[in-house]
């Protein structure tokens, strides 16, 4: 049977999400403590793999077993397995054609950011820190120019591997509450580091470093290296993945509300 998961974790303490043989990976934990449930060895396919240091609250995956098991007792099991900074929020047998990447419709990322002068305290791998003052309304303004289809060139790493570089940015939004800033992207799918340079744009605009028109510029350039820094993965939580209603996978977010 195929079963479907919805995973949450604290990326701090791991390489990310992938296996990766001298480091620990949130993969390597998952995979383990399913494992122990199933009484046999496992490996899960995930949504989308996360950078070293980034978070996710909806990341989701399946994987394929012999093993006969409740959704309870997938959920109890693995978190009884699992590290503190790992959760299995929600599993459920699913149709054998849903497949966790290639299923997906969608997914949205937060980024949050912690805009005040004193640099973060419990917070410090949650959040990116930044001391300059951001005005949000340059950084709103920017991010209007990005959304919709376009080559992302500009905006996804050197490395990138993606065969095609354009994607559909279906939402870029920005917001200020208190002393937190929160940039929120949708998409079709994203691009390596694609949330992390969107960010560093529009924090350079915030910050006043640039005019909001840049960020058009950035993107009709084609070009990476005019595209400013690649903003820190502290702060990025992978937060939804989207799937068609029939497979039935629910949107269970739960940082949705912290920001």
């Amino acid at each position: 049977m195929r079963i479907a998961a919805i995973v949450e974790y604290d990326g701090s303490a791991f390489c990310g999400w992938q296996w990766q043989d001298d480091a620990p990976s949130v993969q390597a934990a998952v995979e383990a403590a399913l494992s122990q449930v199933a009484n046999a060895p496992l490996r899960v396919i995930t949504a989308g793999r996360t950078d070293s240091g980034v978070h996710a609250s909806g990341q989701v995956i399946h994987f394929d077993t012999d093993a006969q098991r409740t959704s309870r007792a997938w959920i109890r099991g693995a978190n009884s397995n699992l590290p503190p900074q790992v959760a299995l929020l929600w599993a459920r047998e699913v149709d054998p054609e849903f497949h966790a990447r290639f299923s997906a419709t969608g997914r949205g990322y937060r980024y949050v950011i912690l805009n005040r002068s004193i640099r973060p305290t419990f917070l410090a791998r949650r959040v990116t820190h930044e001391y300059r003052p951001l005005d949000v309304a340059r950084m709103q303004q920017a991010a209007a120019l990005l959304v919709g289809t376009h080559d992302f060139s500009s905006y996804r790493a050197i490395q990138c591997q993606a065969r095609s570089p354009v994607r559909e940015l279906r939402r870029l939004e920005v917001r200020r509450e208190g002393d937190f800033v929160t940039i929120t992207a949708e998409a079709n799918a994203f691009l390596h580091h694609m949330v992390r340079n969107l960010a560093g744009v529009l924090m350079s605009i915030g910050a006043g470093e640039r005019e909001p028109d840049w960020a058009r510029q950035v993107l009709e350039a084609r070009d990476r290296t005019l595209g400013g820094i690649t903003a820190s993965p502290h702060g990025l939580y992978l937060m939804t993945v989207d799937y068609p209603e029939a497979f039935g996978i629910p949107r269970l977010s739960q940082a949705s509300g912290l920001w």
